[in-house]
């Protein structure tokens, strides 16, 4: 439905009903349509999001004390990590002239 300026300014709550209702008001100046008055669409509604909070999992998952020791040769063998037992182990740095360590300058 078309409204003039002066229609439109003294009828606005009758265009906003008729916009409510679904229907499209077209504001004219003259002939020329210069506003459309239209209802807003509700906003779609947020995609649901996987729960992540911090702290979820706070007493569902436990380990031993012995958890984080070193394994054993049979462990590492189990769990394919055979190979580090014939790596050589890292040695302390050696002193240079001045009798102090690379770590210690």
């Amino acid at each position: 439905m078309a409204y003039t300026v002066h229609q439109a300014k003294t009828q606005f709550s009758r265009l906003l009903k008729e916009a409510e209702a679904g229907k499209e008001v077209i504001v004219m100046r003259g002939s020329k349509p210069i506003a459309k008055i239209v209802a807003i669409q509700p906003p779609a509604p947020e995609p649901e999001v996987p729960f992540r909070l911090a702290g979820a999992y706070r007493g569902k998952i436990s380990w031993t004390p012995d958890a984080f020791d070193p394994m054993t040769d049979e462990e590492l063998v189990e769990c394919g990590l055979g190979y580090m037992l014939d790596a050589p182990l890292v040695s302390a740095p050696e002193p240079n002239v001045t009798g102090a360590t690379a770590y210690e300058k």
